[in-house]
C-alpha cells in the first residue's frame, strides 16, 4: 500500500481483516498529504452536483451512487468519533445563475427522495449578499488528520504494518503481490500510462485567530465549491478556495501558498466578518482532478499487479473511505459496486 491519507488506511484495513498481510507505506507520516489538509468536509455524493451525476450517469445509477455515499458518510462517522460533527452543509448560490443550478440539483434530490431544504432567507451576513441556499442535512465537519489516524490505529489494530518515511520511488522497491497506489493527486511515478491522467491540483487555506462571532459552525462553500469555510468551535474561520483567482498556477503539486490567492482569502474573510481578521496558519495541500469529476479506481491498465484508488476532484473524505474499501474487496474477490463506472481505463481510452 503506497499512501498513508484516507484511502491507504482504508484500503490497508479491510485488506488485513480479509486475512491478507499488508505493508503501507507513506513518504512523509499518516495524514500528512491532504487528507489532514482539507477543509474538514464531509459530504455525501461526488464533485458533481446530483442533477449533473443524473444526466451523465442516467437516474439509477446516480441514485444509487448517492445513497453509497450517504452511508460512507455514517461509517467515516463510526470511525471519527468526536472528531465528527453531523451538522449538515450549505451551499450557497453566489449569484442567479448559480441560484438556478442549486435550485435545480434539489429539485432532483427531493424527486429522487433524497433529503434536502432549500433556503430562500439566509441569516445574516448570508443575506443580501447570496440570493439562496441548499442545505444537504446529512453532511457534517471533521478534524480531518483526527479522523485518518484514528483510522490508522484501527488499521494497525487489524494488523497493519505502517511505515511512515519510506518514499516508494519504483515498484521494485515493493516486495509485494499486488500494490495499491493511493496518493491521490501526488505524482507516484507508479501509474504507468495514467501517470498524469490525475491532475495535481493545489487547495490553499487559512485559519484565523478565535472569533467571538460563531456564524458559520456547519460546511459553507460558494461559487461551485472555488469559496468553502467553517468555523470550529472556538470560532476559530478556516477558509480555503480562491484558486480561480490563478487557475492556471494551482495545477500543481508543490505545497506553497501564493500570494494573490492568499490575498483574496484574506479579504473575503474580512467581508464575512465586517472586519479586518488576524490569520494565524496558512498552508496548501495537493488533491487529483479527473475531467469527469468521478473517481479513478481499479487496476492500472496494463497490469497485473498495480492497482490505483484517487481522482475524488475535491471531494476526497467520504470517496476516499469507500474506494479504499472498494479496492479491498476486489482484490480479494468480494463484491465490487461501481467498479466499472470509476475504471481507470476510461481516462486513457
Amino acid at each position: 500500500m503506497v499512501g498513508g491519507g484516507v484511502t491507504g488506511c482504508s484500503c490497508a484495513r479491510a485488506l488485513a481483516e480479509g486475512g491478507l498481510r499488508v505493508r503501507l507505506q507513506d513518504a512523509r507520516e499518516v495524514a500528512g498529504g491532504a487528507s489532514g489538509r482539507n477543509g474538514g468536509f464531509a459530504l455525501r455524493g461526488t464533485a458533481a452536483a446530483y442533477d449533473v451525476a443524473v444526466a451523465s450517469l442516467g437516474a439509477e445509477r446516480a441514485a444509487e451512487l448517492w445513497r453509497w455515499t450517504e452511508g460512507g458518510v455514517d461509517r467515516l462517522s463510526e470511525v471519527a468519533g468526536d472528531a465528527f460533527l453531523r451538522i449538515g452543509s450549505l451551499r450557497l448560490a453566489a449569484d442567479d445563475e448559480e441560484r438556478h443550478e442549486l435550485r435545480a440539483e434539489y429539485d432532483a434530490l427531493r424527486g429522487d427522495g433524497f433529503e434536502a431544504e432549500w433556503l430562500d432567507e439566509l441569516p445574516p451576513p448570508l443575506d443580501g449578499r447570496f440570493p439562496g441556499g441548499l442545505l444537504h442535512p446529512a453532511d457534517g465537519v471533521l478534524q480531518p488528520a483526527r479522523f485518518v489516524r484514528r483510522l490508522a490505529v484501527a488499521a494497525a489494530e487489524a494488523g497493519v504494518e505502517i511505515v511512515e518515511h519510506f518514499r516508494v520511488e519504483s515498484l521494485e522497491d515493493v516486495d509485494a503481490d499486488q500494490v495499491v497506489v493511493a496518493t491521490d493527486g501526488y505524482p507516484s511515478g507508479l501509474l504507468g500510462p495514467l501517470e498524469g491522467m490525475i491532475i495535481p491540483t493545489r487547495a490553499q487555506m487559512i485559519a484565523t485567530e478565535p472569533l467571538p462571532e460563531l456564524r458559520f459552525e456547519r460546511p459553507h462553500y460558494g461559487r461551485n465549491g472555488f469559496d468553502y469555510w467553517h468555523q470550529r468551535s472556538d470560532g476559530a474561520l478556516l477558509l480555503g478556495g480562491f484558486r480561480d483567482v490563478t487557475l492556471t498556477t494551482e495545477f500543481t503539486d508543490v505545497e506553497e501558498t501564493t500570494e494573490p490567492i492568499q490575498c483574496a482569502l484574506d479579504e473575503f474573510a474580512a467581508g464575512l466578518f465586517g472586519h479586518p481578521v488576524t490569520v494565524t496558519h496558512r498552508w496548501a495541500g495537493i488533491f487529483g482532478l479527473v475531467p469527469d469529476f468521478l473517481p479513478a479506481v481499479g487496476r492500472v491498465p496494463g497490469s497485473d499487479r498495480v492497482w490505483v484508488a484517487g481522482g475524488y476532484s475535491g471531494h476526497g473524505t467520504v470517496l476516499g473511505l469507500l474506494c479504499g474499501q472498494l479496492v479491498a474487496d476486489a482484490i480479494v474477490g468480494r463484491d465490487t459496486p461501481f467498479l466499472d463506472l470509476f475504471d481507470p481505463a476510461r481516462l486513457v481510452a
